[in-house]
Parts: C-alpha cells; structure tokens; sequence
C-alpha cells in the first residue's frame, strides 16, 4: 500500500514538472505569434488562432513523442496505468490555453 502511494506522487511530481516545461517551452517558442493586446480596434482573431493551433499541435507531438518513450520505459503491467495520465494531460489542455492567451 505504501508503495503504491509513494508511486503516485513520484508519478504526480513527473507529470507535473512535463506539463510545466512543454508550456514554457512552448510559450517561449510561440512568444513571436499573436497579439498580446486583446482590446485593439483591429482584427486580432486570425493570428491569435493560428498561435492556439499550432500551440494545440505542438503540445500534442510532445504528448505523443513522451507516451511513446514512457510506454517503452515500463514494463508491460503498468502500461495501462499511462492512459490516466494521458488524459488528465488532455484535460489540462485548455488550461494551459487560457494561460497562454492572459
């Protein structure tokens, strides 16, 4: 039982410290696109979408390239247990989002 704790927060502290450097890392890569004044009389919707795409894309191939890295590290029995985190990453997708854009 104590092992499986200690499991989960060791896994808690790497997904955490993955999502904090792909969002600055992508935030620093993405600094040049946008707008970063929303209230302007001219049309900010065009450049402010292509950064959330390519933004949405860029976060999606680190996903893919560190499921796919994780997923070779671990043994066959806790492959299962990867899919949990893919999807908490998902979900936290567009809260990295709205961070980007305030």
């Amino acid at each position: 039982m104590e092992r499986s704790k200690l499991s989960f927060w060791i896994s808690l502290f790497y997904f955490l410290l993955f999502e904090v450097v792909v969002y600055m890392g992508l935030s620093y890569l993405l600094s040049g696109l946008g707008e970063s004044n929303q209230l302007q009389e001219e049309n900010t919707v065009v450049p402010n979408w292509v950064k959330a795409v390519v933004f949405i894309l860029l976060y999606l191939l680190c996903l893919l390239i560190a499921v796919m890295f994780v997923s070779n590290m671990v043994p066959n029995k806790y492959r299962p247990q990867l899919m949990k985190w893919v999807y908490m990453s998902l979900l936290g997708l567009p809260i990295m989002l709205l961070l980007l854009f305030n």
